[in-house]
Protein backbone atom coordinates (compact mmCIF):
# COMPACT_ATOMS: atom_id res chain seq x y z
CA UNK A 1 0.00 0.00 0.00
CA UNK A 2 1.38 3.39 -0.98
CA UNK A 3 1.25 6.10 1.68
CA UNK A 4 0.63 9.59 0.42
CA UNK A 5 -0.03 13.04 1.73
CA UNK A 6 -2.73 15.31 0.37
CA UNK A 7 0.01 17.64 -0.85
CA UNK A 8 1.80 14.88 -2.78
CA UNK A 9 -1.43 13.73 -4.37
CA UNK A 10 -2.30 17.30 -5.38
CA UNK A 11 1.17 17.78 -6.90
CA UNK A 12 0.88 14.53 -8.88
CA UNK A 13 -2.54 15.34 -10.29
CA UNK A 14 -1.46 18.90 -11.09
CA UNK A 15 1.54 17.51 -12.96
CA UNK A 16 -0.65 15.04 -14.85
CA UNK A 17 -3.22 17.64 -15.90
CA UNK A 18 -1.00 19.00 -18.69
CA UNK A 19 -0.65 17.09 -22.00
CA UNK A 20 2.97 18.17 -22.47
CA UNK A 21 3.92 16.79 -19.06
CA UNK A 22 2.05 13.55 -19.77
CA UNK A 23 3.96 13.24 -23.06
CA UNK A 24 7.22 13.79 -21.21
CA UNK A 25 6.34 11.05 -18.72
CA UNK A 26 5.41 8.71 -21.55
CA UNK A 27 8.77 9.32 -23.22
CA UNK A 28 10.62 8.81 -19.92
CA UNK A 29 8.79 5.51 -19.39
CA UNK A 30 10.99 4.20 -22.22
CA UNK A 31 14.16 5.19 -20.40
CA UNK A 32 16.35 8.01 -19.21
CA UNK A 33 17.01 10.78 -21.74
CA UNK A 34 18.45 14.24 -22.23
CA UNK A 35 16.33 17.36 -21.73
CA UNK A 36 17.02 18.42 -25.32
CA UNK A 37 15.58 15.11 -26.57
CA UNK A 38 12.48 15.65 -24.44
CA UNK A 39 12.01 19.09 -26.00
CA UNK A 40 12.32 17.93 -29.64
CA UNK A 41 8.71 16.82 -30.28
CA UNK A 42 7.28 19.94 -28.63
CA UNK A 43 7.01 23.36 -30.19
CA UNK A 44 8.48 25.20 -27.21
CA UNK A 45 11.75 26.51 -25.88
CA UNK A 46 14.12 24.66 -23.56
CA UNK A 47 13.22 27.03 -20.69
CA UNK A 48 9.53 26.14 -21.20
CA UNK A 49 10.35 22.42 -21.13
CA UNK A 50 12.46 23.06 -18.05
CA UNK A 51 9.43 24.60 -16.31
CA UNK A 52 7.38 21.51 -17.12
CA UNK A 53 10.18 19.34 -15.75
CA UNK A 54 10.20 21.46 -12.60
CA UNK A 55 6.50 20.70 -12.03
CA UNK A 56 7.20 17.00 -12.59
CA UNK A 57 10.10 17.16 -10.13
CA UNK A 58 7.99 18.84 -7.43
CA UNK A 59 5.48 16.00 -7.85
CA UNK A 60 8.32 13.51 -7.45
CA UNK A 61 7.68 12.00 -10.90
CA UNK A 62 11.09 12.76 -12.45
CA UNK A 63 14.63 13.49 -11.42
CA UNK A 64 17.14 15.60 -13.32
CA UNK A 65 20.89 15.12 -13.17
CA UNK A 66 23.59 17.27 -14.65
CA UNK A 67 26.52 15.49 -16.29
CA UNK A 68 28.86 18.22 -17.51
CA UNK A 69 26.77 20.34 -19.86
CA UNK A 70 24.18 17.63 -20.41
CA UNK A 71 21.06 17.40 -18.26
CA UNK A 72 19.42 14.00 -18.12
CA UNK A 73 15.97 13.09 -16.83
CA UNK A 74 14.66 9.88 -15.38
CA UNK A 75 11.15 8.72 -14.48
CA UNK A 76 10.39 8.03 -10.82
CA UNK A 77 7.23 5.92 -11.04
CA UNK A 78 6.46 5.53 -7.32
CA UNK A 79 4.34 8.69 -7.12
CA UNK A 80 2.36 7.59 -10.16
CA UNK A 81 1.41 4.62 -8.01
CA UNK A 82 0.12 7.13 -5.44
CA UNK A 83 -2.34 8.52 -7.99
CA UNK A 84 -3.24 5.05 -9.22
CA UNK A 85 -4.03 3.84 -5.70
CA UNK A 86 -6.27 6.85 -5.08
CA UNK A 87 -8.10 6.30 -8.39
CA UNK A 88 -8.42 2.57 -7.75
CA UNK A 89 -10.57 3.18 -4.67
CA UNK A 90 -13.02 5.13 -6.80
CA UNK A 91 -12.94 2.63 -9.65
CA UNK A 92 -14.00 -0.09 -7.24
CA UNK A 93 -16.73 2.16 -5.81
CA UNK A 94 -18.14 2.94 -9.26
CA UNK A 95 -17.97 -0.64 -10.46
CA UNK A 96 -19.86 -1.82 -7.39
CA UNK A 97 -22.41 0.98 -7.83
CA UNK A 98 -22.92 0.12 -11.48
CA UNK A 99 -23.29 -3.57 -10.63
CA UNK A 100 -26.03 -2.69 -8.12
CA UNK A 101 -27.73 -0.46 -10.70
CA UNK A 102 -27.58 -3.27 -13.26
CA UNK A 103 -29.15 -5.72 -10.81
CA UNK A 104 -31.90 -3.23 -9.96
CA UNK A 105 -32.69 -2.54 -13.61
CA UNK A 106 -32.94 -6.26 -14.31
CA UNK A 107 -35.53 -6.61 -11.54
CA UNK A 108 -37.50 -3.66 -12.95
CA UNK A 109 -37.47 -5.22 -16.43
CA UNK A 110 -38.61 -8.57 -15.02
CA UNK A 111 -41.46 -6.89 -13.13
CA UNK A 112 -42.53 -5.12 -16.31
CA UNK A 113 -42.48 -8.41 -18.21
CA UNK A 114 -44.64 -10.03 -15.51
CA UNK A 115 -47.15 -7.18 -15.71
CA UNK A 116 -47.24 -7.49 -19.49
CA UNK A 117 -48.06 -11.23 -19.45
CA UNK A 118 -51.46 -10.62 -17.90
CA UNK A 119 -52.70 -8.21 -20.57
CA UNK A 120 -53.54 -8.77 -24.23
CA UNK A 121 -50.51 -8.21 -26.54
CA UNK A 122 -48.39 -7.21 -23.56
CA UNK A 123 -50.21 -3.87 -23.16
CA UNK A 124 -52.54 -2.47 -20.59
CA UNK A 125 -55.86 -1.09 -21.78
Amino acid sequence: MVKYSESTLNDVFYALCDPTRRAILERLSKGETRVTELAEPHDMSLPAISKHLGVLEVAGLVTREKDGRVRRCKLVPENLETANEWLEKYRIFWEESLDRLDAYLKTVVEKEKEKGKGSKHGRKN
